[in-house]
């Protein structure tokens, strides 16, 4: 783990319990031992601030996380909130999802339906994570870019495609250079290096402007709970290190708020979960078909694939013939409620492993425990933290499970934008986490 732990997460976890209680006060609080305290501010003095909106990613953070006895921070905000086991959007990958969030379309529509693809129309250029050349991220407006139209600042520490210009495109021969496009008033390009540390004081820095240059909108991410999971699987004692750690991050950004006065409408969400992986739990596709008929986009979870011309025939006879832990589908006839094969950037198969298993041409020799996702969404492992706290938040909630899609009109209720008839996500399935008007 980062070499700022330096509690064991059981210490970690225990230096917060007796002050879980305290996290909460009128909208925002921190614990007593969280870093940085200051003088309580005056409610008058709270007053003078308009609450900010602050959309929370914790990637790779399960639901059922909460249930470790990790996290007094964020369970004492989710008793005090609104909770809900959220569905991501199928595939449960990383940048699909946080893009679903925050344009309400789910990945077939909202042009990002993977971690790693390509567009027939620029089939020499690879979407990759570290990719913002807008041509990719065009397809669907984020909510940062909704808000900025209408007037409202906003900022951005990390957060997939805010370092976008979106509806910018690049210079010809220019080395990369944008022209055109929007992006937050303020936001970082993603660097793990940045501690979560850092990215919370970030926050906190740009909420201590004055009125006029401050964010009314803030985006905030965290990895580290993904990372270990990936690293050991979700029952690995890496993650209940990461789980514990990320909850200090939370505990420190409330100190924070609560240090400046600053009322917080908090919603914190992920974007996936994560399923225990092994390398004896793989279908390996050479025992399927000749690696030469195929061109393989992506392998894990699920695999998408191209034929190669003049195989095609015997690719789809090959994968649409049953087969144990996998099932693959024409992209034409993936099941609908995945949501998923119309966009032209979806390859022409795709082969979705059982949870826990994984699709690779062959398997690795040595056993090794790990994690992924990347699974049906519909999978309880895959299930997305959601909770919701603050002024505008009822209390002591419990939603049913909803698509991760809503969270763009629930943001959009919460800065008073208009909602869009279009969207795939409605904002009925999470109305009840509103507090009622007074």
């Amino acid at each position: 783990m980062k070499a700022r732990r330096t509690l064991s997460w059981r210490a970690a976890a225990a230096s917060l319990a007796a002050t879980a209680a305290m996290l909460l006060s009128g909208c925002v609080a921190g614990p007593a031992d969280a870093p940085a305290a200051a003088p309580p501010t005056t409610v008058a003095a709270a007053e003078l601030r308009e609450p900010v909106t602050i959309l929370v990613s914790i990637d790779g953070f399960r639901p059922d996380y909460l249930e470790r006895g990790l996290t007094p921070a964020l369970s004492a905000l989710a008793r005090r909130g609104v909770t809900a086991s959220m569905r991501p959007s199928f595939p449960s990958k990383t940048f699909p999802n946080h893009w679903a969030e925050v344009t309400g379309y789910v990945p077939d529509h909202n042009g990002i339906v993977a971690n790693s693809f390509t567009d027939p129309s620029r089939a020499e250029d690879k979407f990759t994570m570290a990719t913002t050349d807008p041509y990719f991220w065009n397809g669907r407006e984020p909510i940062w870019v909704t808000a900025e139209k209408a007037g409202i600042r906003t900022a951005a520490m990390f957060w997939p495609g805010s370092a976008v210009a979106y509806g910018g495109e690049v210079v010809p021969d220019s080395y990369g250079k944008i022209e055109g496009g929007t992006r937050p008033q303020d936001w970082t390009a993603f660097d793990q290096a940045v501690s979560p540390t850092q990215r919370v004081n970030t926050v906190i820095d740009w909420l201590r402007r004055p009125a006029d240059i401050r964010p009314q909108f803030v985006t905030l991410y965290f990895d580290e709970v993904d990372t270990a999971g990936h690293e050991s699987g979700p029952d690995g004692a890496a993650v209940n290190e990461a789980i514990a750690a990320v909850d200090q991050d939370i505990a420190a950004l409330l100190a924070g708020l609560e240090a400046l006065g600053q009322p917080a409408n908090l919603i914190i969400t992920s974007d996936h979960g994560m399923a225990e992986t092994r390398t004896s739990r793989t279908v390996e596709l050479d025992r399927v078909i000749a690696r030469d008929a195929y061109r393989l986009v992506e392998a894990g979870p699920y695999a998408s694939l191209n034929p190669v011309p003049g195989r095609e025939a015997e690719l789809e006879a090959a994968l649409l013939a049953p087969h144990k832990h996998m099932e693959c589908w024409r992209k034409d006839a993936i099941p609908a409620r995945f949501r998923y094969g119309t966009s032209p950037r979806i390859p022409a198969y795709l082969c979705l492993a059982q949870t826990g298993w994984q699709i690779f041409p062959e398997r690795r020799s040595e056993e090794r425990i790990g994690g992924n996702h990347g699974y049906d969404n519909f999978a309880p492992e895959m299930a997305a933290l959601f909770i919701a706290t603050g002024p505008r938040f009822a209390r002591g909630k419990r939603l049913e499970r909803f698509d991760n899609v809503d969270i763009n009109p629930l943001i959009r209720e919460l800065l008073d934008l208009p909602q869009d008839p279009a969207l795939d996500g409605m904002l009925g399935p999470v109305a009840g986490a509103l507090a009622a008007a007074e």
